[in-house]
């Protein structure tokens, strides 16, 4: 009886055996296109914000995509993109080598295209404008947040993803694009035909304005670059030594840019307090605090709109809600989403969600965005017209900075 149990036994591991071996080919059976998709999945599987992975079996995923045919790098990008959508996320996406390397320069250098920051609207899954960026041909154009881009060219955007949209809309110096808009809130279409030019990046603008009682530094933040946290930080500087006696910092239409750029700037105007708090896909909370000394302990206003996004968004929500600043203009856009670049061995990237923010007083704002102290609306205005007696939203910064109200909520 023992010798019989025995003989069940065993063929009974034989035959588990020889099933995983079918089930689990060897690492080394795999070819690099195969290696490629599997890196891009284990990616995803260690890091991404929703361990549901949008309430679907993710390992089964894995068998799914693993089994295509992937006969050249270009159709193994497109089973990537084919699996990375089935999380209906349009933050976690592949980026080609040339799309890695156009992020990189967005952060740090320079690029030349029409300024536009896009995004896709989760509702509609329409392109939908962030924002112009400040004196690029769009901003020209009239090109306002939250509109959308229904063509590139001829091209419905309804047939391209994110990256390809932005591709597309980027070129060589005087070449020109034609883009299908519609304005989310009227509804009515217009084409408009851009020229294409170099996208200056530098991120701060810095005057000292004397056109009041108050001697106010007048500080414009156009993106979280690498080198925003030391150019906000000179400026400041400067403006201290000129006898700036308080201080504007513009983050209209600042769609916002690296995380850890809006975490120390932040702490240049913040002696202490929570900054952000971060929120992984087990439910736990992190947060980035504020240490040392400010430069400065001027009172503060904070211009925003409906441009005003992402790292803006992390920066205007600590200033409000430690009570450093009043925030003056309209609702901003409502991006509460945190994405992290991973590079892919040959040159092309992942951007992938993996966690969410909420503001030191645990508002979560994504899609919600965060509500001004001051609600100013104001028609669009051109880049001439920023920080002067057509800005409503600038006239009323600087009323509030000469009285004692900011003051108060300042100290």
């Amino acid at each position: 009886m023992l010798k019989k149990a025995f003989w069940v036994s065993l063929t009974l591991v034989i035959f588990l055996i020889s099933s995983l071996t079918w089930f689990i080919p060897d690492a080394y059976a795999f070819t690099e296109e195969q290696k490629l998709l599997l890196q891009s999945w284990r990616i995803v599987n260690q890091s991404y914000v929703d361990e549901t992975f949008n309430h679907q079996n993710w390992w089964l995923m894995r068998q799914k995509f693993i089994k295509k045919p992937l006969n050249s790098r270009e159709e193994t990008y497109t089973t990537i993109e084919e699996m990375l959508a089935s999380l209906e996320d349009p933050f976690t996406r592949l980026l080609r080598p040339e799309q890695y390397h156009s992020l990189q320069v967005n952060t740090s250098g320079e690029l030349s295209g029409v300024g536009l920051q896009i995004n896709l609207d989760p509702e509609s899954k329409l392109v939908e404008v962030v924002s112009p960026l400040i004196g690029s041909p769009a901003e020209s154009a009239g090109i306002e947040p939250r509109d959308y881009i229904l063509e590139i060219d001829g091209v419905s955007t309804t047939t391209l993803t994110l990256d390809e949209a932005a591709a597309r809309m980027r070129g060589p110096i005087g070449t020109k694009v034609s883009l299908k808009i519609q304005s989310k809130n009227q509804g009515d279409t217009r084409t408009v035909k851009l020229v294409r030019d170099r996208i200056s990046l530098n991120p701060v603008y810095a005057t000292l304005k004397k056109d009041s009682e108050t001697l106010i530094g007048y500080v414009r933040l156009n993106q979280f670059s690498a080198n925003a946290t030391k150019e906000i930080a000179h400026a400041v500087d400067k403006l201290d030594k000129e006898g700036a006696e308080a201080y504007i910092l513009d983050l209209r239409n600042n769609p916002g840019g690296l995380l850890q750029a809006g975490v120390e700037i932040a702490r240049l105007w913040l002696d202490e307090g929570t900054i952000v708090y971060t929120v992984n896909r087990q439910g736990t909370i992190g947060s980035f605090e504020s240490f040392g000394s400010a430069l400065t302990d001027e009172p503060l206003v904070v211009l925003v709109n409906q441009g005003t996004a992402s790292a803006s968004e992390i920066l205007a929500g600590a200033l409000q809600d430690n009570g450093r600043a009043l925030l003056v203009g309209e609702k901003t856009f409502g991006k509460g989403l945190i994405q992290s670049l991973f590079e892919l061995p040959d040159g092309a990237g992942l951007a992938v969600t993996v966690a969410k923010y909420e503001t030191p007083s645990h508002k979560d704002i994504n899609k919600l965005g965060i509500q001004p102290d001051r609600v100013v609306s104001q028609e669009p205005i051109t880049y001439n017209q920023i920080a002067t007696e057509t800005d409503r939203q600038y006239q009323t910064a600087v009323k509030l900075l000469t009285t004692d109200t900011v003051v108060a909520n300042a100290a």
